[in-house]
């Protein structure tokens, strides 16, 4: 309003031209936001999809992950298009409660699922996630575990240590039912009526790949080759490639593939340093990242990378995704009975955050965080908390 006063007092020919530019609603200047009539036809719009939110960086639109926490890590959500690779713990305990937060994310908001595995049937996966923490009553168990799982005389210390320190705070907030991210009790199942609700499709490996298979020489195992060709086809024929518009209400396909590259997949890359498949897993991330691009889904992917002997390999398959954390468990170390250690049961580690329309990669704020799997909740902190309750040790 003040630039078209400035230029009324000019000329009088300009003056008549604002006027003219006023009446019609045509100016040099065009309002980016909601006019006041709540109609906004000044540009294009995000695509309005439940449990999605645009990035406030980059604008890119996001999904949460099924933890609030992780998603913060990673920026406010795991991006459309995208692949998240989890390096799997040792003896893959904590991996899949990831995974199902994951899928479980999905069902609430009411995304189409795609789940692979090659040993355990995806009915069976689904029959195991964790149930949502949605209303008041959930709310309160939520309290109840956080304060049952902290003692009277540390919990002042280290909440006085946490909350006035110069380090970022990694605090859980109580569950609350919203369009993006929510809470799960791991010691619960999801409810029957929401599995049945949902929209899944599921990839058991031994149910697609029969013994009398002929395999033609081909770099991709026949495994893989079969699981690209079903996520390709559910993508082109549920709608969900950007270039071909869906019929019903647009929505998000979550993947999640479990186990990738292990010996059950038909690779070898565990078993040798060397093997005769040695470049099909790169390859197959290579294909499936280049369907993930031009369609509304995100994958999840969990790998033994600590039994790829090959660290080459691991480099590979590091640069072929997106986001990569790995899970480092305390079972089986000498962690275990560290007093450092003593109120978590492993390290995260988040290795790589996706470059998204950026010439650098980011890097998180926070680098030694650990993780604790409660009665209910899993939980991710920053671990150098716990240095305030041992002020007389050595390090």
């Amino acid at each position: 309003m003040a630039a078209v006063a400035t230029c009324g007092s000019g000329a009088g020919t300009t003056g008549s031209a604002v006027a003219t530019a006023s009446k019609s609603n045509v100016t040099s200047f065009q309002r980016r936001g909601p006019r006041a009539s709540g109609t906004n036809d000044s540009g294009p719009r995000l695509v309005s999809i439940a449990g999605t939110r645009p990035s406030v960086r980059n604008g890119q639109l996001l999904v949460s992950t099924g933890l609030p926490a992780l998603d913060q890590l990673l920026g406010g959500g795991l991006a459309i298009g995208t692949v998240l690779l989890i390096e799997e713990d040792k003896y893959n305990i904590y991996s899949p409660l990831l995974f199902k937060c994951f899928l479980a994310e999905g069902i609430v908001n009411g995304h189409t699922l795609l789940v692979a595995s090659a040993t355990e049937d995806p009915a069976n996966i689904l029959q195991e996630l964790p149930a949502p923490l949605l209303d008041d009553n959930s709310k309160k168990e939520f309290d109840e575990d956080v304060y049952n799982h902290k003692t009277p005389e540390s919990n002042i210390k280290m909440k006085i240590a946490w909350r006035y320190q110069l380090l970022p705070k990694m605090e859980q907030i109580g569950p609350v039912s919203s369009r993006f991210g929510h809470y799960y009790d791991a010691s619960k199942r999801i409810p029957q009526e929401l599995i049945e609700a949902s929209n899944w499709h599921g990839f058991f490996l031994p149910e697609k790949i029969s013994s009398t298979l002929k395999v033609e020489p081909c770099s991709l195992t026949p495994g893989y080759i079969k699981l690209l060709q079903f996520i390709q086809n559910i993508i082109y024929e549920e709608g969900f490639d950007g270039s071909n518009p869906q019929k019903k209400q647009r929505n998000v396909l979550r993947i999640g593939i479990q186990n990738l590259g292990s010996p059950l997949w038909g690779d070898d890359i565990c078993c040798a340093e060397n093997g005769s498949n040695s470049h099909s897993l790169t390859k197959f991330l290579y294909v499936l990242r280049g369907l993930l691009r031009t369609s509304l889904s995100a994958c999840i992917i969990t790998m033994p990378t600590h039994l790829i002997q090959n660290k080459t390999i691991i480099a590979r398959v590091t640069n072929l995704s997106d986001t990569v954390i790995g899970l480092e468990s305390f079972i089986g170390s000498e962690r275990e009975t560290n007093p450092l250690y003593k109120d978590y049961h492993g390290l995260i580690h988040i290795r790589q955050i996706p470059r998204l329309n950026n010439l650098i990669c980011d890097e998180s704020d926070v680098k030694d965080l650990a993780f604790k799997l409660k009665r209910k909740l899993f939980t991710i902190e920053g671990w150098r908390k716990s240095l305030w309750s041992f002020p007389n040790l050595k390090i």
